[in-house]
């Protein structure tokens, strides 16, 4: 009894570190941070397959764009908005079971073409694999987006 006991108290101290710390994010050089070589990344600018998503695209304004993104992001569950800028928003997303962290950025470059896009990298804080959770939550959003 007293070894389950310890188990379970040293498993708490253990997942409640799950939360990692946060990356290097942001905006430099027109581009978001690369992701790591883990598979548990994906961003819009990455230049390998494993890693690349399809950037959101959009038509109307970049304010207009940004307003429903956040609706989007709003309704998702246990998100936090860390950062909302004019170009930028950063968000935190925490996983129901185990409170892992991922950090979630939109970017709203002006293109030299005139393209209209959002650029996006979602990131685990901690692990190696995410089991494909980054790439669906971008997925969900872009659907949620386009609706």
């Amino acid at each position: 009894m007293i070894k389950q006991i310890i188990g379970g108290i040293v498993s708490i101290i253990f997942l409640t570190g799950c939360s990692g710390t946060m990356a290097d994010l942001g905006i430099h050089n027109g581009k978001l941070a690369k992701c790591p070589e883990t598979p548990n990344c994906v961003n819009s600018q990455a230049g390998d397959e494993e890693h690349y998503i399809q950037p959101i695209r959009y038509t109307g304004t970049q304010q207009e764009a940004r307003a429903l993104l956040l609706q989007v992001i709003e309704s998702e569950k246990r998100t936090e908005i860390l950062l909302s800028q004019e170009n930028y928003i950063r968000v935190a997303f925490t996983s129901a079971v185990f409170r892992f962290v991922d950090d979630v950025e939109f970017y709203f470059p002006k293109e030299p073409t005139g393209e209209s896009v959002i650029h996006v990298r979602s990131a685990s804080r901690v692990g190696h694999s995410d089991l494909g959770a980054n790439r669906k939550r971008i997925d969900r959003i872009r659907k949620q987006f386009y609706k």
